[in-house]
């Protein structure tokens, strides 16, 4: 297949993000909600004949070495044998280190895309298992549905969530994952819920007192948006948000963000985007 084609790739929410342990090798057990959100970046992809892979256009201001689609690509034209290849175009509208899974989901775009596109016919399973090394957030984006997670975030079970949207501030910072689970202040021991407690009593973010005593931008604006509406922090990020029944009461308090901050307004997806285009994309 030739031409140039574009495919979204969708960013996340942690509805709540509970600390339930720590591993042997690090990591750290997870309980957490992720939703599907409508903002996404965009990928295009024009695939190329002579195996090549490499970034085309401008720099979207992540490092090639760190550029996840490129990791993505290689790492799927060596597990699939394939000759062909691919020149990647990123356009970035999530924002980088805010919790919102913007790499990640950009990495699996690269997979899904990519293994259609180079007609490459790994399974979903496979796809993730292939994703996961990229990133913890990987797996929840290669399979598409929105999804109550446990373990390190790979033991993921679908789940229907009602329509929402939500309001999402961005303070312009990035926070590292890294530095936020191995700081000693990180409670590690939230006893495990169900799906069903979440839904009666909902939950927190386990990170979010980290975070905002590490980032005052991080904190400033979760007190901001606490005032119009309960808000939180998702993942391990920057950005905050707070959750609407209707889109119109989200738009107005968007209209009231200070010009320092970066607000979007975004709708709640229970399956994902790019999953739909694929799904057109092979029935054509």
């Amino acid at each position: 297949m030739s031409g140039v084609s574009h495919w979204p790739a969708p960013a996340k929410l942690n509805l709540f993000l509970h600390v339930t342990g720590r591993r042997a090798d690090g990591y750290h057990e997870l309980q957490t909600i992720f939703q599907l959100i409508d903002l996404c970046d965009s990928l295009q992809i024009a695939v190329r004949a002579d195996g090549g892979i490499a970034r085309a256009g401008e720099d979207p201001g992540i490092p090639a070495e760190t550029d996840l689609t490129l990791r993505a690509a290689r790492a799927l034209k060596a597990a699939s044998g394939t000759h062909l290849g691919a020149d990647l175009r990123l356009r970035k509208r999530i924002p980088v280190g805010g919790g919102l899974g913007g790499g990640s989901s950009d990495a699996a775009t690269a997979l899904l895309a990519l293994n259609y596109l180079w007609g490459c016919g790994l399974t979903l399973e496979e796809l993730t298992a292939l994703g996961q090394p990229l990133g913890a957030d990987v797996p929840v984006f290669v399979q598409g549905f929105s999804a109550w997670g446990e373990g390190i975030g790979e033991r993921l079970s679908p789940v229907q969530l009602p329509e929402r949207c939500y309001l999402i501030l961005d303070p312009g910072v990035a926070v590292s994952t890294r530095e936020v689970f191995q700081s000693p202040e990180l409670t590690r021991n939230s006893p495990l819920i169900t799906i069903r407690a979440f839904f009666e009593s909902g939950g927190r973010n386990d990170c979010e007192d980290v975070v905002c005593r590490k980032v005052p931008e991080v904190r400033e604006a979760l007190i901001w948006l606490s005032r119009h509406a309960p808000a939180r922090l998702t993942g391990t990020g920057s950005c905050v948000f707070a959750s609407f029944g209707r889109v119109v009461d989200a738009e107005r308090i968007a209209a009231q963000v200070p010009d320092r901050w970066r607000a979007h307004v975004a709708r709640g997806l229970n399956t994902s985007p790019l999953h739909a285009l694929l799904g057109h994309a092979r029935s054509a």
